[in-house]
């Protein structure tokens, strides 16, 4: 099937936006993801640098409260503490605008789809007072540089980054015959060997659930991972007395030897990033999560084949992918799940980067108002995930009553508050949000509305709005 820079906008971007020109071809929209990111530029959000620099200052002023002697000094720094915590909960509310702005007003929405896809993919979430907040900071860091290289770098970086290594246990994950076993087991400490990371390293993150791998594969790579952990400036590093001596065997290859190394680790994982199995259930996500949860087995196969030929170019798999005529079938299959949802309604109608202005606390609650409250109603909520397998693709998952009534209240009200100018003519806004040839039941709606806000909701509520 043809080109399609409508659908393309749709299915493979963050919707259509007014006064922003749709992608002209499928070399136009690959050629944009090895340009300069520019709309991490213009709305920034932090590194996980940064974030760690908050961390290492709220755990400064967490300890010497702990220890300052006047009850005085303990509550002035308990409170600069708390204070600290606060930001990093602000600065987080700050980030999911800036994300919506990128991808309301993108060119290269593509870049947008894969890095939110890849950050479900390798899904994170922190413990502790600040690290909770850094799930975008992952994503900026570890996600977004890697997105059209090779998986192998992909996989590294994310499944050793330091938001990984803290939601999946690994930080205390100790061979059972570490060197340091013996000095935890003098001080009556208890630590033995977490599988958490490996299991979801074989499972999630490469060969899939049905993927040819044993239990003894996940003991075997847990074996191997241990010694990665974090150290005191939150940093990933290395503590070879923590990890289990000799040689791990994983899906019939060995690695390491009498110690293991940072070196052992890479090298499983890009072994495993070119994997077969890899390649065909990576390959399939990204088909199920852009063109259908059924997609078809030609796609998958293609996809799967240009994996394996180039050894994970993801750039060359994106290219399968839009090269493929299954990508272009016109029927829009996949129900888009609520961020995308309020994203591609604020591109359609054109709001603004920064939607409200105030005093700090007023936009604070205009945000959990109008976004945070509503993602969690609709069953998304912000930063937030169900578990590390990320947010589900089936459509049923989003298609429930109570999720449907919120996208429906969201629709009626949210639109009003978000626009600094009048709502749009409801039969303008069918032609801006869904193309030119948008459905004529929606047009008729739109056209029979009683209201401006009757109408675009009306539009934005439709199915051809909420499937792509």
């Amino acid at each position: 099937m043809p080109f399609d820079p409508i659908l393309a906008e749709i299915r493979f971007g963050t919707g259509l936006a007014s006064g922003i020109a749709p992608p002209a071809s499928v070399g136009q929209m690959l050629g944009r993801l090895n340009s300069p990111d520019q709309m991490a530029a213009a709305f920034p959000i932090e590194t996980y640098d940064q974030l760690r620099k908050r961390m290492i200052t709220a755990r400064s002023l967490r300890k010497a409260s702990r220890k300052a002697k006047p009850p005085e000094e303990a509550k002035r720094l308990h409170k600069q503490f708390r204070r600290e915590v606060k930001q990093a909960r602000v600065a987080q509310t700050n980030w999911l605008i800036h994300s919506l702005a990128r991808r309301s007003h993108t060119q290269d929405g593509l870049r947008e789809r894969l890095a939110a896809f890849w950050a479900d993919h390798f899904t994170v979430r922190g413990k502790g007072a600040v690290l909770q907040r850094g799930a975008l900071p992952h994503t900026e860091s570890f996600i977004r540089p890697h997105l059209t290289g090779q998986f192998a770098d992909l996989l590294i970086a994310a499944a050793t980054s330091p938001l990984m290594l803290s939601y999946l246990d690994q930080l205390y994950s100790l061979g059972p015959s570490a060197p340091i076993q013996a000095k935890f087991k003098a001080k009556g400490v208890r630590r033995g060997l977490n599988e958490n990371l490996a299991r979801e390293i074989l499972e999630l993150h490469t060969l899939g659930v049905d993927g040819p791998y044993t239990q003894t594969d996940v003991r075997q790579l847990a074996e191997l991972l241990t010694g990665l952990t974090l150290a005191e400036d939150f940093q990933p590093t290395y503590r070879r007395n923590w990890a289990e001596p000799g040689a791990e065997t994983v899906l019939g290859q060995t690695y390491g030897g009498s110690t293991g190394t940072l070196e052992d680790i890479h090298a499983v994982l890009t072994d495993l990033s070119v994997h077969p199995a890899t390649a065909r259930h990576i390959s399939w996500k990204l088909a199920v999560h852009f063109v259908s949860d059924t997609p078809p087995d030609s796609l998958v196969g293609a996809m799967t084949a240009r994996w394996q030929e180039t050894g994970g170019n993801l750039h060359q798999v994106y290219h399968a992918m839009l090269e493929h005529p299954a990508s272009w079938a016109p029927e829009r299959m996949n129900v888009k799940p609520p961020l995308d949802f309020i994203s591609s309604t604020m591109r359609a109608l054109g709001v603004a980067p920064v939607p409200f202005k105030g005093k700090p606390n007023d936009v604070e609650q205009r945000i959990k108002q109008h976004f945070l409250q509503p993602l969690r109603r609709m069953g998304q909520p912000f930063d937030d995930p169900q578990g590390p397998d990320g947010w589900p693709e089936e459509d049923p998952h989003w298609i429930t009553p109570q999720g449907v009534a919120s996208r429906l209240e969201w629709a009626l009200r949210a639109p009003n508050a978000l626009m600094r100018r009048r709502l749009p003519d409801p039969r303008d806004f069918v032609t801006a949000a869904l193309g030119p040839d948008a459905p004529g039941t929606v047009q008729f709606a739109a056209e029979a509305a009683e209201n401006r806000p009757e109408g675009i909701a009306l539009v934005l509520i439709s199915p051809a709005f909420q499937r792509r």
